[in-house]
């Protein structure tokens, strides 16, 4: 199950005053996750919690059978420097690769997705660099079309808020998959994508 972290809050005794309640600075935590070469964690593994472009560079075979986020979100590759098929992946254990939609086991690369706050607000448009009609989004959206865009495709898009999301080609989260974060997206080759198609978007939310 995803869920928003809670901002912790502190209280400040002040002298002769009733407390007064201060939130924290958003603190995103340090990304860490681990590549196993087996089923349910086992075999070799590898650990990482930076952006890797190469497995195969840090000794580690392309074959991966699970996955256990540690923290932050990530989107692994199933090749090397960041191309090919996107999953994405948070908080959690994925014992085998269709816990992660994949198709099989092979990956090559992986890199955390930044979240800078929790505050979400993405921008929809029909026609490439932001012509035609939009929509804007602050929730996830398991049909687009039940939302009143009448089109299964997206040709250009912006990224407000402080978190990223995730682009479906298909209903209800299902299909490729790409990750988009803060920022401009004039056309559907910017978020690597093969066509225009998506049909649901969902947040990024299961950091911590």
């Amino acid at each position: 199950m995803m869920h928003l972290q809670e901002i912790p809050i502190c209280l400040e005794q002040e002298c002769g005053r009733v407390p007064a309640l201060h939130r924290r600075p958003f603190t995103p935590p340090s990304p860490q996750i681990t590549f196993y070469e087996g089923k349910c964690f086992t075999g070799r593994k590898l650990d990482v919690c930076g952006s890797c472009n190469s497995f195969q560079d840090q000794g580690f075979l392309n074959r991966v059978n699970s996955i256990c986020v540690q923290s932050g979100a990530w989107v692994c590759f199933d090749h090397p420097d960041f191309r090919g098929q996107q999953y994405i992946l948070e908080h959690g254990e994925y014992p085998d690769f269709y816990r992660w939609n994949g198709r099989s086991d092979h990956l090559g690369s992986c890199r955390p997705i930044g979240m800078h706050g929790e505050h979400y607000r993405i921008e929809i448009f029909e026609g490439s660099h932001f012509r035609g009609p939009s929509l804007e989004l602050t929730e996830d959206c398991s049909f687009l079309q039940g939302q009143g865009w009448d089109k299964t495709c997206i040709n250009a898009l912006k990224v407000y808020g402080d978190g990223a999301w995730v682009l479906y080609e298909e209903p209800n989260y299902r299909g490729r998959m790409y990750v988009v974060e803060r920022g401009e997206f004039s056309n559907f080759n910017e978020w690597q994508a093969r066509s225009a198609s998506v049909q649901s978007i969902r947040r990024v939310v299961n950091y911590f």
